[in-house]
């Protein structure tokens, strides 16, 4: 049996499912394929949301101990694990079972298991007899957890992300092998909730990539939550024994841990989706090439999200999905932002848009930098939290706004103003004509503007 659809996309993760809905609300006949029952994909499931919840849990659990420091006591947390998976679990179907609603809604046909493409025309349903004729196809298949060889050992006391977020236990020791994004909010959750928590990077600093004057007020916290961070050190070996799994360490260490979580990586999912029977072609990292637009090698499909490209992140993917099904009915856009945010969810968190003070001197671009403390914040101090820091990376001739860091407590929800500044080229002075409201953490992106011109007058107490 044979169905014909103007559009078909393969996952239904941030992308795919934008990626349908915009398609469908165009009036083409739009079919998703995914392993799943609702849409959602890795960062619904398995990924962002999940996590995000379980961070939250995190923080009223350190906010419950810090609050001590300025005159109210709790007691010490209980942890009900049950309740609190049961908790996550609930946010998760109850967003996923929304976007089931609004596939419907939109009339999105949907078949649920694993799709090959046969040619550049027709694909095949693993385990049914059904193909499938399409006009144009999106790729949209994510990515998942890398495993090196010397840590792909066969234990349930070794995990990725996908099992640590089952939240099964609190283990009493936890080693997070990498110190990137995914290691560092899964041991931010384990180490709150009171895992011992130690954390292995082979780099010289933690989140690396990300901007150094960040990461340094980021490392102080960080410290303060794991019980170790290990810089400079690799795993070279990994032994499953009964208290354990027993890990060496370079250089020379060894130590048991009751679990161990694997965050080095993700690996794109192009692997057993027949492009081998397409002109699609794949980078050098696995990635599949396109243009500007979303478009591989063969015309009339696209590809979108993790597989075709960093940052890997479910807001690239979104933003791409919808560009992708406007140029199928016809749209000359191209996918080219100026800044994509990228925010890590840890205490405190940490966000950046637009170009590092690092990338500019490494691709030798003329900038100037700007920073503001948030010790000289009114709000952060009657917060408790005076650790954060706003950076500004500017264009020293025009003064335009080339890159936006923060580090504090809402970093992620403060970045939207920063990565907008850039994208409508924004100056400086832009920034600090804005009215922000005081007392607010906002202010403080107005306050490193002032810092650029050398004129800031609105320091704590001075308003």
């Amino acid at each position: 049996m044979q169905r014909e659809t103007d559009v078909v996309v393969i996952g239904a993760g941030p992308g795919g499912y934008a990626a349908a809905f915009m398609a469908a609300d165009l009036g083409l006949k739009t079919l998703l394929i995914d392993k799943e029952e609702n849409p959602g994909g890795v960062c619904l499931y398995r990924g962002c949301i999940p996590s995000k919840a379980l961070l939250h849990a995190a923080k009223v659990v350190n906010e419950a101990r810090e609050a001590s420091e300025f005159g109210i006591t709790f007691s010490q947390p209980e942890i009900d694990v049950e309740k609190l998976a049961g908790w996550k679990n609930e946010v998760v179907k109850k967003l996923t079972g929304g976007l089931g609603q609004l596939r419907k809604a939109r009339k999105v046909d949907h078949i649920q298991g694993t799709a090959k493409l046969v040619d550049a025309n027709t694909l095949s349903i693993e385990g049914s007899e059904e193909t499938v004729r399409f006009k144009h196809a999106i790729l949209a298949t994510g990515s998942r957890p890398v495993v090196p060889g010397p840590l792909a050992i066969d234990s349930e006391n070794v995990m990725t992300s996908k099992e640590a977020l089952n939240l099964e236990n609190i283990p009493e020791t936890l080693l997070v092998v990498g110190g990137g994004y995914i290691g560092l909010e899964l041991g931010t959750v384990y180490g709150s909730l009171g895992s011992k928590v130690t954390v292995v990077e082979m780099q010289d600093g933690l989140l690396p990539g990300a901007d150094r004057d960040l990461v340094k007020v980021l490392s102080k916290n960080v410290n303060n939550i794991m019980h170790e961070v290990l810089l400079n050190t690799r795993v070279v070996e990994m032994v499953d024994t009964l208290r354990g799994v027993k890990v060496t360490l370079d250089p020379a260490r060894e130590e048991t841990f009751e679990k161990v979580l694997i965050s080095v990586g993700r690996r794109p999912n192009t692997e057993n989706l027949g492009l081998e029977n397409t002109k699609v072609q794949l980078d050098k990292h696995g990635f599949v090439v396109t243009d500007k637009q979303g478009r591989t090698d063969e015309p009339n499909i696209f590809a979108i999200g993790d597989i075709s490209g960093q940052p890997m992140l479910a807001h690239r993917a979104t933003h791409q999905g919808r560009l992708a099904a406007e140029v199928i009915h016809g749209s000359k856009a191209v996918f080219e932002p100026h800044a994509i945010p990228a925010v890590v969810f840890t205490d405190p968190e940490l966000a950046w848009a637009g170009i590092t003070e690092n990338e500019a001197k490494e691709q030798g671009i003329p900038h100037k930098v700007a920073r503001f403390p948030w010790a000289a914040s009114g709000r952060s101090l009657t917060l408790g939290r005076t650790d954060g820091l706003t950076k500004l990376v500017l264009d020293p001739e025009t003064e335009r706004i080339l890159g936006v860091g923060i580090v504090g407590p809402g970093a992620g929800e403060l970045i939207a103003e920063g990565t907008l500044a850039i994208e409508m080229a924004a100056t400086a002075e832009d920034l600090s004509l804005t009215i922000h409201a005081h007392p607010t953490l906002s202010e403080t992106v107005m306050e490193t503007a002032d810092v650029f011109f050398g004129t800031s007058t609105h320091l704590a107490g001075k308003r």
